[in-house]
């Protein structure tokens, strides 16, 4: 146990690390006593009484202070905070959900959680205008006074933390690892754009975890948990923002979409929650009207209405593994590597050949070519005003 603990901090630290205890069963367990640390220590027939397994006891007697000392010398650095359940400085949004982590840690502006939030997400393989989609919608709902939350992942969830700090906004990014363990790694320059930006990254894991894909769903719960509502931009049937738009519904916060061409595999995910009643998104505007009876900020500590419908995942909903986690876009193999990556760059709506030509960084010339190999294939169709995609 540390020495002289001046609050109970150091104890919901220990509880966090329990082995096989979530949030829900320690929170059930505290019910039975006074305070935290009443409960560990207690005796082994007061935690019995509590319902408390022999093994879960065992481990209440021993918890890990090392990993506990550690936590706090990390908060003791400025812009480095632990919140607990019981802080008044804890979101009070994410402390109405059903199971609210034990504990947050967060670095940068820990006040930019007190904001109105809205989450963006979506596929981590974006079609351009996909990410387009994101990046403007980010930018216009911090100029509408939103903080956009996310999931620093690849595709969707960057290009909205890109979106709102391009527009000079806070953005918080929720991580499904440890604060010390940035992933994927190739967004550090992006947190650390969002830290001086006044923004804020956020975990419910220990400092040093790694990615783990048991760990992805639960971020999702938090993301949609501390926002008033979820935009979900493109997703595949079969994707993590599907999750997240449960886990907000579930919250009785209000589900977006935008819709795509029945072509995009990327589109699904959104379609299929618009069949659900989903609010369908084609401006910022239409978020604005659905959220603006609350007020600017601070938020209140009442919900959003819930969105009026109840949405069934499709079936076998899964989250694979971190290293299968990119899904398919379904280009035939065929194609040859050049004229894949060519594909990826044209839209299943208008796209300018100027455009095509500026995302490929390939020569005019060049891009003409593989244009014509990919319309005689049947891949891309040509039109007034440039190129769409067909499959």
């Amino acid at each position: 146990m540390p020495n002289n603990p001046t609050t109970h901090l150091p104890y919901w630290l220990a509880a966090s690390y329990l082995p096989d205890v979530g949030p829900r069963k320690f929170t059930r367990w505290l019910t039975h006593f006074d305070n935290i640390q009443a409960l560990f220590t207690a005796s082994t027939d007061a935690l019995t009484q509590a319902g408390i397994s022999a093994q879960h006891i065992q481990a209440i007697r021993a918890p890990d202070w090392q990993s506990v000392e550690r936590d706090l010398t990390w908060a003791q650095t400025a812009q480095q905070h632990i919140l607990t359940l019981q802080d008044a400085s804890y979101p009070s949004l994410l402390k109405e959900i059903s199971d609210p982590p034990l504990v947050l840690y967060v670095q940068g502006n820990v006040d930019a959680l007190h904001h109105r939030q809205l989450a963006i997400v979506g596929s981590r393989r974006a079609t351009p205008a996909g990410l387009n989609h994101a990046e403007t919608f980010a930018a216009t709902l911090v100029q509408a006074g939103f903080v956009i939350t996310s999931g620093l992942a690849l595709g969707i969830d960057a290009a909205s933390h890109r979106g709102a700090l391009q527009a000079k906004g806070l953005t918080i990014a929720v991580m499904g690892t440890g604060l010390q363990h940035i992933y994927p790694s190739a967004h550090r320059g992006l947190v650390a754009a969002i830290l001086n930006q006044q923004g804020a990254i956020v975990s419910e894991f220990p400092l040093t975890m790694s990615p783990r894909p048991e760990n992805f769903p639960r971020r999702n719960r938090v993301i949609a948990g501390l926002s008033m509502g979820v935009l979900v931009v493109e997703a595949a049937l079969k994707s993590g923002s599907l999750v997240t738009a449960r886990h907000a519904l579930e919250q009785g916060r209000e589900v977006f979409a935008i819709p795509g061409s029945i072509h995009n595999f990327f589109a699904h995910g959104c379609h299929h929650l618009l069949k659900q009643g989903a609010k369908l998104v084609e401006t910022a505007t239409d978020i604005l009207e659905e959220l603006n009876n609350y007020p600017s900020q601070p938020l209140s500590t009442n919900p959003p209405s819930a969105v009026q419908f109840t949405m069934a995942l499709p079936a076998a909903q899964t989250i694979p593994p971190i290293d299968k986690m990119s899904l398919s876009s379904q280009v035939p193999a065929q194609l040859s590597k050049n004229n894949r990556a060519l594909l990826e760059q044209i839209d299943y709506d208008v796209t300018p050949i100027d455009a095509i030509i500026l995302r490929s960084g390939l020569t005019a010339s060049e891009v003409s070519s593989m244009l014509l190999t990919l319309e005689l294939a049947g891949y891309i169709q040509s039109c007034a005003g440039g190129y769409m995609r067909c499959c």
